[in-house]
């Protein structure tokens, strides 16, 4: 019969299979983040941004399509801009990440919906999982400050602007509650179901690179979303979509 292994032993044992695994975790996290970084933040061709806009189009359509699971006509009276990002991505194993490409537009002095700018966003989460899905999101701006958040060149969502996951339906007294304490109000429609998503700790950045190609030359995101450039004829049904559900009320 062997000797008892020695507890300082089996102690100096367990240290270094934790180490080796937190080796592991660290080297699977470094790769998935630059993995999904390099998908993120790839440009896109002038076809692709076309597409991404009649994609985004189709998510307030087919959003709007069942009322009783729709946003609020109290938000979408108020709402100073609205940004769409079709098929925001969702991976994890070990270490979890997310990104997405997307469209945005504001409403002008006179009442008009801008011309799109396009915007990017990423988050991520850590823990043991393993799993990936893909989903359709909508951020509605519901005052002048989520106005600003959405022309700044980045900002966090939860930290530097107050959100919330948005109500559906058409209670107004909860819509109307919740856009006095927040700047954003998130939404997401994935396999046909529509509801309110919590985003917090997510950052949108302007994709300065797809805005560029799209319309052939830098311009600053201000003097798009301010209503200052026309519409380009690709993102014209984005935008008369939008402003087709997103009426000022009479």
């Amino acid at each position: 019969m062997g000797a008892p292994m020695d507890v300082h032993t089996e102690k100096g044992s367990e240290e270094l299979r934790l180490f080796m695994m937190n080796k592991f975790v660290v080297a699977t996290c470094a790769v998935a983040v630059t993995f999904m970084g390099s998908q993120a933040f790839a440009g896109s061709s002038r076809q692709q941004l076309a597409s991404r806009l009649n994609a985004a189009s189709d998510v307030i359509t087919q959003i709007e399509s069942i009322p009783a699971k729709s946003i609020p006509m109290s938000i979408m009276s108020n709402a100073t801009c609205v940004a769409v990002v079709p098929g925001y991505k969702k991976a994890a194993f070990v270490v979890g990440g997310s990104y997405g490409q997307g469209v945005v537009t504001c409403r002008t002095g006179d009442g008009r919906w801008s011309a799109p700018a396009f915007v990017q966003m990423a988050g991520g989460s850590f823990g043991f999982q393993i799993g990936g899905q893909s989903t359709d999101l909508v951020l509605i701006a519901v005052n002048q400050l989520g106005m600003q958040d959405l022309l700044k060149s980045k900002f966090k969502i939860g930290g530097d602007a107050a959100a919330s996951a948005g109500p559906v339906g058409r209670n107004a007294a909860a819509a109307t509650n919740l856009t006095l304490k927040s700047e954003l109000l998130t939404y997401s429609r994935s396999q046909g179901l529509f509801a309110g998503i919590d985003l917090n700790g997510t950052v949108v950045n302007q994709n300065t690179e797809d805005t560029r190609t799209f319309y052939g030359h830098d311009i600053p995101f201000d003097t798009i979303l301010k209503g200052d450039v026309a519409t380009p004829p690709a993102a014209r049904q984005f935008v008369r979509t939008v402003a087709r559900y997103f009426r000022k009320s009479q």
